[in-house]
């Protein structure tokens, strides 16, 4: 019998940067849901939908973005908007993407820091916290699911979870020592590190990037003269660390907005694996170094973010806030929480529009590199050990209500107090991994129901 012959589908015609801006304000207000699901929406609408990109040449900028420190699924989107409308697609991409969650969080930041002290409020917001872990351990599976393919890679993600878990081994050392396996795999032609990874794309039929608005042609501006390079670098890297040196001028370095300044500028250079692994660092410093919030609080912080569109690692936007809002100095904490809010956005995402705008024309003059796709996919796996340490280090201050340190050698750790569980959040974090896994809600109907949840045992009298 004879197979049906099926025509193979015309490329999309071109569209202007007029045109992809609305359909980059249609995925800024879909994202919802941390950087699994806002992968997924890009995917659905930029490779299904509108066919702008290939399935192979997303995963291969998804790969890009993930190795490099800041938010992935802003950064895949300001990839994207810059490959097809250059530097300006790239900015309008990037700054819709971060526009909306943006408003959200600091609106809530004031609501939080001026009610979050009454009952229903902080009922509220407990439930919503313990919802949460349900969430992170989602987007483990989910990231896992892709980048997971086969034993090597499995054993780079547990090596991984066991050096920052259990050694405290920093995540640039975790993410260097994995790329360099990688590149070294991938160079050696073995077959386990030419994986794709990534999360949220789809599993079905593929999108040939020959069939795409984009298809397989190497841009124009992907290759910059030097003097083009120098501009973006010199322009970008004004823009990110001029207002940081004038704080520590003028304010000194005792001043919390100069702290701000500081912490989350570095923390954009080091802090590499996407959202999750970000906020596992900034949920150590902010709250064990610098005391600017409590364990509870990034969790409630954490909730805001992954109920409100945009970047989830718009979290640092409240961390900011709450940090100023507390060390007012001469303004008042409304004032001084506004500003510490913006400056961290500012210092956060800045540097995410250079590594993009410098590195993507090597990135994509490289796509075949054989090397280079081994140390993405082997970072790919690290970055699920990281985000594994992430849910568990939320496990631990949410269910339990102390906890002490252990140590033993080299390892050390954070022991929870079994006689301090907080049976409460244990039930409802459990009904929320429930709610997902088994009942398949989606994020609000499980955030929800756990935040009314915790509504609900304030009303009774029960204790959280």
């Amino acid at each position: 019998m004879s197979a049906a012959v099926t025509a193979a589908p015309s490329r999309p015609e071109p569209v202007t940067l007029r045109e992809a801006f609305w359909v980059w304000l249609r995925i800024a207000a879909l994202s919802f849901g941390g950087p699994a699901g806002q992968i997924a929406v890009m995917h659905r609408i930029l490779v299904e939908e509108k066919r702008w990109i290939g399935e192979q040449r997303f995963l291969h900028a998804l790969n890009y973005c993930m190795l490099l420190p800041g938010p992935e699924a802003q950064q895949l989107a300001t990839y994207i908007g810059w490959l097809m409308h250059r530097t300006k697609g790239g900015l309008v991409a990037g700054v819709l993407f971060v526009l909306p969650g943006a408003i959200s969080i600091m609106a809530l930041s004031w609501i939080y820091a001026l009610y979050g002290k009454v009952g229903i409020v902080s009922a509220l917001f407990y439930g919503l916290k313990c919802a949460v872990l349900a969430v992170v351990l989602q987007a483990v599976l989910r990231i896992g699911g892709r980048a997971l393919r086969n034993d090597v890679m499995r054993a780079i993600a547990g090596m991984g979870f066991v050096l920052i878990f259990f050694l405290g081994v920093p995540f640039p050392l975790i993410i260097l020592g994995a790329g360099v396996i990688g590149f070294l795999g991938g160079r050696a032609g073995i077959a386990a590190f030419q994986v794709g990874g990534g999360h949220g794309a789809s599993k079905g039929n593929l999108v040939a990037d020959a069939d795409t608005l984009l298809g397989e042609e190497l841009p124009a501006h992907a290759s910059p003269t030097l003097g083009q390079t120098l501009r973006q670098a010199a322009a970008w890297l004004f823009l990110w660390l001029a207002p940081v040196a004038l704080l520590v001028a003028l304010a000194g370095q005792g001043s919390v907005f100069t702290q701000i300044a500081t912490f989350f500028s570095t923390m954009a250079v080091v802090t590499f694996g996407g959202a999750y692994a970000v906020l596992a660092y900034v949920a150590q410093q902010a709250v064990e170094n610098y005391q600017w919030l409590a364990p509870g609080e990034m969790l409630d912080g954490l909730g805001m973010a992954e109920t409100t569109p945009g970047p989830l690692i718009m979290v640092l936007q409240f961390v900011g806030f709450m940090g100023a809002y507390r060390h007012p100095g001469i303004f008042s904490p409304l004032l001084a929480g506004t500003l510490g809010g913006l400056l961290a956005t500012w210092v956060t995402f800045v540097p995410c529009f250079l590594w993009i705008f410098l590195g993507a024309p090597f990135i994509e003059r490289m796509r075949s590199n054989a090397a280079l796709s081994g140390a993405m996919s082997a970072i790919t796996a690290a970055v699920v050990g990281v985000v594994l340490n992430l849910a568990i280090w939320f496990a631990i201050h949410t269910i339990f209500r102390q906890v002490r340190p252990f140590a033993a050698g080299p390892v050390h750790f954070d022991m929870p107090v079994l006689a301090s569980i907080d049976l409460w959040a244990l039930a409802i974090s459990a009904a929320a991994i429930v709610a997902m896994f088994r009942l398949r809600a989606g994020i609000f109907a499980t955030l929800g129901g756990a935040s009314l949840a915790g509504i609900a045992l304030y009303l009774a009298g029960a204790e959280g």
